[in-house]
């Protein structure tokens, strides 16, 4: 993020000796992006950063992926994903994501989580992560966020960092997370940014709706000399170029004192998006919330629609001549979808080179309305995306012909 900020102990003066009580010398890190010439924070540890035991192979879930090959439109039920899904299952957040739909710049990835993950570090990008239910504590080495229902959780690249599920209420239910994955960083949309950084007047929200760590996290006196995992996802000749390690420090990460810059994880909620309408209807970009490299994420949240006396609500048909168009539907009436069977937990696919728009009857059922009461998290990429096992598994084989009420078998239904 581009904003600066300063939490925990820092010295006057970057770069010169800052010592504990005892006398001792604390370790600074520069944590910076795109070879010092971007975002970067500087961290104050206890210890040696650099110091490890051991490292071992870690063997990831399956990252192979299918090509969207004959072409059509794809209805993945993610819900199908985690059945029954319920305190217990023993699933944390990290190990236990699955892959959904990939490409070189991109994972989209799924899970239902009951269980704390292990320490975790995404040397590969940024990754943002959407909470579609439950809530968690996502413990990092800058500080500890709460996640809540509706959180966007964004984790720079190299944070390492664990999700620790709350299980207290159990009519709350799992956690459920949304992953995306960039092979880049992940932030606001350049265009909502004056050329200093800060969010401008035109953007739909601002740095009051940021929110990040509030004080250092220090891991416990018993764990922190404790030889302690860290499960790093980095570059390799592994499926999409990502491979594991399991890297061994002997010493807890969560030793930072202090830190101060403008790089660092923070969450924002998609209520605090404040949604830009017109008379007509307006065209995605408006929707925008954060971009990557190759693909950018917008979210579709209750409003007011158009008000001009002729308007049409729901989208008019459209070509995706550049990108995938990935939709995520969280809640709410999804009036362009009606009778399609897509509903709270689906992703539609439309791939580019095909054709989409509302399901038949949804222009006519729309006029008249005045309000959208949807939530949405929307992926488009502008590389094609092909599928991961999560996405096989949880395609419906059906969605394709919606729009015609037959396939190559004959009627729907």
């Amino acid at each position: 993020m581009a904003y600066y900020r300063s939490v925990g102990e820092i010295p006057p003066k970057r770069h010169t000796q800052f010592r504990a009580p005892d006398g001792t010398l604390y370790a600074e890190e520069l944590m910076g992006e795109e070879g010092f010439s971007s975002d970067s924070s500087l961290l104050y540890h206890r210890r040696n950063t650099s110091a490890m035991v051991d490292a071992r192979v870690w063997d990831l879930p399956d990252l192979a992926t299918t090509p969207n090959h004959p072409l059509k439109p794809r209805h993945l039920k993610l819900h199908d994903l985690f059945p029954g899904s319920a305190p217990g299952a023993g699933i944390d957040a990290v190990t236990g994501r699955r892959l959904v739909l990939g490409n070189g710049d991109v994972r989209i990835g799924y899970v239902v989580c009951d269980t704390p993950s292990p320490l975790y570090r995404n040397a590969i990008g940024d990754e943002c992560v959407f909470v579609e239910a439950g809530a968690a504590t996502v413990e990092t080495v800058f500080g500890a966020l709460t996640a809540r229902q509706g959180d966007y959780v964004l984790i720079p690249r190299a944070t390492v960092h664990r999700w620790v599920p709350d299980t207290s209420d159990p009519a709350v239910g799992p956690l459920r997370l949304y992953v995306i994955e960039g092979n880049s960083h992940i932030g606001p949309p350049k265009r909502y940014l004056s050329r200093f950084g800060q969010l401008l007047e035109h953007s739909p929200y601002c740095e009051r709706d940021l929110h990040g760590p509030a004080e250092p996290l220090l891991a416990a006196e018993a764990d922190a000399e404790s030889d302690t995992e860290v499960y790093v996802k980095h570059r390799g000749n592994g499926p999409s170029g990502v491979v594991g390690s399991i890297v061994v420090s002997p010493h807890h990460p969560f030793d930072v004192v202090g830190w101060d810059g403008c790089l660092y994880p923070y969450t924002f909620n998609v209520a605090d998006f404040e949604p830009i309408t017109g008379r007509i209807h307006q065209p995605p970009p408006v929707h925008q919330v954060f971009e990557g490299w190759g693909f950018v994420v917008c979210n579709f949240v209750p409003r007011k629609v158009d008000y001009h006396p002729l308007s049409i609500p729901v989208p008019y048909y459209h070509s995706n001549v550049d990108s995938d168009e990935i939709m995520f539907y969280v809640d709410g009436d999804y009036e362009a979808r009606k009778g399609s069977g897509i509903g709270k937990g689906s992703i539609s696919v439309h791939p580019g080179g095909h054709s989409h728009g509302p399901q038949p009857g949804a222009v006519e059922g729309a006029i008249g309305k005045h309000y959208f009461d949807e939530l949405a998290v929307m992926i488009d990429t502008f590389r094609p995306l092909e599928l991961g096992e999560g996405g096989l598994a949880a395609d419906d084989g059906r969605y394709a012909w919606s729009w015609s009420g037959r396939g190559p078998g004959g009627p729907i239904g």
